[in-house]
């Protein structure tokens, strides 16, 4: 299974990511969990030592030079569209137990599709996760709808929107819902977080007008989560919507299903 998890910034998406990844693992699933957002925090959600090294693949010069055939960072017009990525999960990965995570790291140069040597080696790299690796994969995406311009979550099963009680989050899960539909993406699941009260998630079923997936409480104890142990009916949650989705068949291959 292939999942993106997207949202608004700060409506929690990394630390629900990390909450489905460990679920994963938990349950003996090989997971790889990539840190596609450029301001990269999924290894300190998931309880990494902060010392554990994690070079951003964007900062692999040497090795995108001699897959790509252009040096990163310079314009050239001739280098090749389909490096060799297979190798790289397991050289460039680190391991805790059994999450493989990678961070892609940020482009620092052109537009948001520009063909430049880092942004092939990554789609190339994505593109490789999603279609030939038989591992559950979860990316925790960029906030807001940018990724889905650049067109690196069209091979996932199904997108998971976090959506918070506000009007601004309620917005981009919309957002998100249209653009996934123009990439064929199947499956958008909605699952609530951050909710304190019964009308906080009456407000996300009237706004986005659909049922939810999930729905996670505001906790003090998710506010800094480092991949600890949480509370039980956090933990039930998780479980609850990982369960459901490895149970639920995807959605008609047209795309921009509502998952229910």
């Amino acid at each position: 299974m292939k999942i993106a998890i997207s949202g608004k910034g700060g409506a929690g998406k990394t630390t629900v990511a990390a909450l489905l990844i460990n679920s994963f693992a938990q349950d003996g699933f090989k997971v790889i969990a990539i840190d596609a957002d450029p301001d990269a925090n999924l290894a300190s959600a998931l309880g990494f030592p902060g010392d554990a090294v994690i070079t951003p693949l964007v900062e692999l010069k040497e090795l995108i030079k001699e897959r790509v055939g252009a040096e990163p960072g310079k314009a050239t017009v001739y280098f090749t569209m389909n490096p060799r990525v297979d190798d790289i999960p397991d050289r460039f990965s680190v391991v805790k137990g059994g999450v493989k995570l990678m961070v892609m790291g940020t482009i620092r140069r052109g537009g948001s599709g520009c063909a430049c040597p880092e942004n092939v080696m990554v789609r190339q790299l994505l593109n490789h996760l999603l279609i030939q690796r038989d591992e559950v994969v979860i990316m925790d995406m960029e906030a807001g709808i940018e990724h889905l311009g650049r067109g690196t979550a069209r091979f996932v099963d199904c997108m998971i929107v976090i959506v918070e009680p506000t009007h601004a989050s309620t917005q981009t899960f919309r957002r998100v819902c249209s653009l996934a539909a123009d990439l064929k993406i199947q499956t958008i699941v909605p699952v609530a977080n951050k909710v304190k009260r019964e009308d906080d998630v009456a407000f996300i079923r009237e706004e986005i007008k659909t049922d939810l997936y999930g729905v996670i409480p505001s906790l003090a104890s998710l506010a800094d989560y480092r991949g600890g142990e949480v509370e039980q009916r956090i933990a039930d949650e998780i479980n609850s919507i990982r369960s459901k989705l490895t149970l639920t068949p995807p959605a008609s291959p047209e795309g921009g299903g509502l998952l229910k």
